[in-house]
């Protein structure tokens, strides 16, 4: 199988008008020429927290969503991405919960990091999780188990909860590997052409080490679980945060990846005026990747762009985006921040509104994004241009839903009227259309304040020219009759 080099879309499985079936409605309706590239459905499987993110199993949907019948009716006219959590699984799994039953009598006990694999006598050394990249206070929670009334700590990456609602499986363990397997080939007969690794860079576990992206263990575990999907049918696609460096490691090694740095990158050129660091990091940049803008999560700053932004740069930028309303994800561990204190994990807002809901700034930012060589994907706030939701940040307590708004198919009807969605939505088609984009990409030397890239694939050329000043944004290309066309985005 091969990815289709067009736009897709993210989106959650009740975020476009509130279930699984009304989202195939919406897509066909709306949508049908728009997202040729598929559909990233964020995880639809029953979950007890971190919406959808602590997956009880893969081998149900959740039944407020609808059915794995809705996800192939969706699949018959696109391409369908899900994920696949593979660092971790719920709580409130049926495998967790028979572990908190029995403990290591349990057929499922194995497949869980009691911290006896980890430390000898099961109590962790300071010394060793100092070093380790965390995501919480502490990196295991402590259950009582029911028969023993032992209390056991297993593994948790991530959770604001105590304990955790995400409990870390061992892919060293058999019983993991089949269970991954089995997941695997569930999505197979779905017909899910892309499953997304999330959290894959937390997966091996070794004490010295930050416990992320651990190598070679990790390329290790990539290449067994790419060669059984290749076998199904299915691509893959790496989901880690990390220093952009790591991130070219695992395109250097052949696999996808998602382009963390790019929606940081485009701000910075938009709202300071320079195109220099963009240019710069567009020269470098692996082609095999997948590019956004906007996520269920945030815009990405630390580790991300460790090396490649300042602190100072990083900083200025991150102070504009508060005071424009985002808020954001800090890094809880100290080894990890910058000597100065500097924490920010995620800048976390809606791109429209961080661009102050400047129609032609936010074209030009989907205009770069286009053209940088990828797969690009337009979650779905932004595909609306949404704007911040406070209400329910205030609301739930939770900064990420900040950019989340579900929309009813009234607001969805709404904001398709709007001219920025439709010029959104054109910009889409010349991208998915226009011949030059599966050719060769260059960036085309321009002063600071200009941006100038073009495609090429035999007699078919495409050029975007962006002036910083005034966001102004143009696409000039050659026709099927030879002619140049200008066209103003």
């Amino acid at each position: 199988m091969t990815v289709k080099n067009q736009v897709q879309l993210i989106t959650y499985p009740d975020s476009l008008g509130g279930d699984l079936k009304t989202l195939n409605n919406v897509l066909l309706k709306y949508f049908s020429d728009i997202f040729k590239g598929g559909i990233h459905i964020l995880p639809p499987f029953p979950s007890s927290g971190d919406r959808g993110f602590a997956p009880l199993t893969y081998l149900e949907i959740e039944s407020t969503f609808g059915s794995w019948e809705d996800i192939r009716n969706i699949g018959e006219n696109f391409d369908i991405l899900l994920d696949l959590m593979v660092n971790h699984i719920s709580k409130q799994s049926t495998y967790f919960q028979d572990f908190l039953k029995s403990g290591y009598k349990s057929e499922y006990a194995d497949l869980f990091i009691t911290l006896d694999k980890v430390w000898i006598d099961g109590n962790p050394v300071k010394k060793d999780v100092s070093k380790m990249f965390l995501r919480r206070k502490e990196p295991f929670s402590s259950f009582r188990i029911e028969k023993t009334g032992v209390i056991e700590k297993v593994w948790t990456t991530f959770g604001k909860e105590n304990p955790s609602e995400q409990i870390d499986i061992d892919i060293n363990s058999v019983k993991t590997r089949n269970l991954l397997t089995d997941f695997l080939v569930n999505f197979s007969k779905q017909n899910i052409k892309i499953v997304r690794l999330d959290a894959v860079g937390y997966i091996i576990k070794k004490l010295g080490t930050s416990c992320f992206f651990v190598e070679p263990e990790i390329y290790k575990f990539i290449d067994w679980i790419t060669e059984l999907a290749n076998s199904l049918g299915i691509e893959l696609l790496p989901e880690v945060h990390a220093q952009y460096k790591t991130q070219f490691k695992l395109a250097e090694h052949g696999n996808w990846i998602y382009d963390f740095i790019l929606p940081y990158m485009i701000l910075d050129t938009l709202i300071n005026k320079s195109s220099v660091s963009l240019c710069k990091y567009l020269e470098i940049r692996p082609h095999k990747q997948f590019t956004m803008l906007d996520c269920h999560d945030g815009i990405p700053v630390k580790p991300d762009l460790d090396d490649l932004v300042t602190t100072d740069d990083a900083k200025k930028l991150t102070d504009i985006c508060v005071e424009r309303g985002s808020n954001l994800s800090l890094i809880y561990s100290s080894e990890h921040k910058d000597k100065d204190g500097f924490d920010v994990h995620q800048i976390r807002c809606s791109y429209y509104s961080v661009l102050n809901c400047d129609d032609d700034a936010y074209l030009a930012a989907r205009a770069i994004q286009f053209f940088a060589p990828g797969i690009p994907q337009v979650y779905y706030v932004g595909l609306l241009a949404g704007e911040n939701d406070n209400e329910k940040v205030a609301a739930t307590g939770e900064g990420r839903e900040i950019n989340r708004h579900n929309f009813s198919t009234t607001e969805i009807d709404e904001a398709l009227q709007k001219k920025v969605v439709q010029r959104l939505l054109q910009l889409i088609r010349f991208r998915n259309e226009y011949p030059a984009f599966n050719g060769e990409f260059k960036v085309l030397s321009s002063s600071e304040h200009e941006i100038n890239l073009s495609w090429q694939k035999d007699d078919k050329i495409c050029t975007l020219k962006i002036d910083l000043k005034n966001n102004n944004s143009v696409i000039e290309y050659i026709d099927d009759l030879k002619n140049l066309i200008l066209y103003k985005i």
